[in-house]
Formats: structure tokens, C-alpha cells, sequence
């Protein structure tokens, strides 16, 4: 079992390249939930969202997000009766909240939402929510605290962090299969999402951090930073709010201790030696993936990083 943990547009599309590799059956992905926030009423996930469309063939490429030739007729009817609608939703997402939101308040887990969905849409691989309970990742700026979809897409990340928290995280237990997935892999790979608000949520909610350092499976991590810049998102601001550098170096600090290897684009070769002076070993290959093709190598080198790791650790 290879276990993904992962964020949203980053990590689905690595997880696009593993299933060309690897059976879906023998794939399992950890998803960040302290994106989900309520619209209208409904329970929206983003990043599970992001993961089981994109493996379902229905995600619009242009965007990486929301559904292929969606309409947004709903939205355009809620806007002109005077609700807020910066976040976009389009009828046919909105069809999978609505139906979220009605089991959830059936007494359904979001686990139990979430498998029912990926099955509904022909989703071969796991998606397992970081946990049942409500988190919330909040980002500081001198407006106050923020929920993060409030300052990505109602404030464009416009705003200066001052520091990021996740409410409800020392509440939040790990969700059915989450612990056993780690205790069981044959490898685990950190998807090239965003290391604080992604990442950072899944590793913070109580015993994922521990299991996954108790693990013998070699751990491999993808770095979302190329040249000194993020691929997607707001990861240059956060990760300088909590203190680390904007670069590979920076992706391997926050991972030291967890990681057996780091996989780099060929832009931040000349940094692997220092990369390596940390005790993690280093694959330099092109990180960038623009299509089928590139996702396919990218995960191909990162099951090579993580052989050649396993190999080393025995």
C-alpha cells in the first residue's frame, strides 16, 4: 500500500501519475479537511473534492478545481437574491454538497460520505479524510484571524500573515483508517501540496505525526517549490510566517525528521548537497506536471526515491 498524503490541486494531480504506475487498489490518500468551510448552508470539502473529481475524469483542467463544463445558474440565482457568492459553485458541485450535507446531518461520518462518493464516481484508490471532526485552518493578517478560504479566495491572499492556527485540531482525532493506513504502508509519499496549510494540518491532527515517524515504510516527500517559488498558491507567505525559508531547503526543514528522501525539480539541483547534509537523501528530476506524461515520471521517480531509501535504511 502506498499512502499519499495530500492536499488539493498538487497532490491530485501526483495522484493522477501514481495511478498510471501503481493498481488505485493499492493506493490510499490521506486528504487535508481544514480547507472545508460552510456555503449556503452546505458542508463543502475543497481538497477531498479536488481528489475524488480529479481521479473520477471530471475535474475542470483549466482550473484544477470544480467540475468540467459546469454551469453556475444556482449561484447567479443566490447572487441576485442578495446572498455572498465569492466562492464559486457550480449546479453540479453544489448537487455534491447538498447531498454531503444531507447525510452528514443524517448521522453519516464524513469518512463514510466521502468512500460513498469516490465510490458513486468510479474512484479506485482510498480517499480517507484527515479526520471525522471539524478543524479549521485560520490565517492571522492584520484584518484578525481569517478562515483560509476566506483569505485565499475572498481576499485573494492579498493580506500579510502574521501566523496560521488550526481551530479544533487538539479536539480532532485521526480518522477510521488513517493510523492503520500509515502502520501498513509500504511507502509513504507527502504529495507536492502546500507544507503548512496542507500538510501541515494533516501532521498536526493528534497521532498522525507519531505514526507516521513509527513507520518502517521509507517516506518520500515532493516539493512544491521550484526556484524559489511555489507551483500553486499561497505557500511563499505562509511558509515565511512559520519561520521557514521559500525554497527546497526550506520544504526539507519543515519535513526534517519525517522524510527519508526529497524529490526536486532540476531548477534546484545545486541545492541538493545541503539537502543532503541533513541526512535526506535527494532526487533531482522535472516536478512539473504538465501532463500525463509528467505526472507519470514524477511518480516513477518518487517510487525510485523511495526504493533507493528503503534500500539505504536496511
Amino acid at each position: 500500500m502506498i499512502v499519499v498524503l495530500a492536499g488539493g490541486v498538487g497532490a491530485a494531480r501526483f495522484l493522477e501519475g501514481l495511478v498510471q504506475v501503481v493498481s488505485p487498489e493499492m493506493i490510499a490518500a490521506i486528504v487535508n479537511t481544514g480547507d472545508d468551510m460552510v456555503f449556503h448552508g452546505l458542508h463543502v470539502s475543497p481538497d477531498i473534492d479536488i481528489v475524488t473529481y480529479t481521479l473520477a475524469g471530471i475535474v475542470d483542467p483549466a482550473q484544477g478545481w470544480g467540475i468540467r463544463d459546469d454551469t453556475t445558474h444556482t449561484l447567479s440565482m443566490l447572487a441576485r437574491l442578495g446572498a455572498d457568492t465569492w466562492f464559486k459553485l457550480g449546479d453540479r458541485d453544489l448537487a455534491v454538497h447538498i447531498r454531503r450535507t444531507e447525510l452528514l446531518r443524517a448521522g453519516w461520518t464524513l469518512s463514510q460520505v466521502t468512500d460513498a462518493f469516490r465510490c458513486a464516481l468510479n474512484v479506485g484508490i482510498r480517499v480517507l479524510p484527515m479526520s471525522d471532526d471539524p478543524v479549521a485552518t485560520e490565517i492571522f493578517t492584520p484584518a484578525g484571524w481569517l478562515h483560509f478560504q476566506q483569505y485565499l479566495v475572498q481576499r485573494r491572499a492579498r493580506d500579510e500573515v502574521r501566523g496560521v492556527r488550526f481551530v479544533g485540531i487538539e479536539q480532532a482525532r485521526p480518522a477510521p483508517g488513517v493510523l492503520e493506513a500509515l502502520h501498513t504502508a509500504e511507502m509513504i509519499v507527502i504529495a507536492p501540496s502546500n507544507p503548512v496549510v496542507s500538510i501541515g494540518t494533516i501532521l498536526a491532527v493528534p497521532g498522525v505525526r507519531d505514526a507516521l515517524m513509527a513507520s518502517p515504510a521509507p517516506t518520500v516527500a515532493i516539493s512544491p517549490i521550484i526556484a524559489g517559488a511555489p507551483v500553486k498558491g499561497p505557500a511563499a507567505p505562509l511558509m515565511r510566517a512559520v519561520g521557514l525559508e521559500v525554497s527546497v531547503r526550506g520544504v526539507a526543514a519543515c519535513y526534517r525528521g519525517l522524510i527519508d528522501a526529497l524529490v526536486i525539480d532540476q531548477a534546484d539541483a545545486s541545492l541538493s548537497d545541503d539537502i543532503r547534509s541533513w541526512g535526506i537523501d535527494v532526487m533531482v528530476t522535472d516536478t512539473v506536471m504538465r501532463g500525463p506524461a509528467e505526472k507519470r515520471r514524477l511518480a516513477e521517480a518518487t517510487i525510485a526515491a523511495a526504493r533507493t531509501a528503503a534500500r539505504r535504511r536496511s
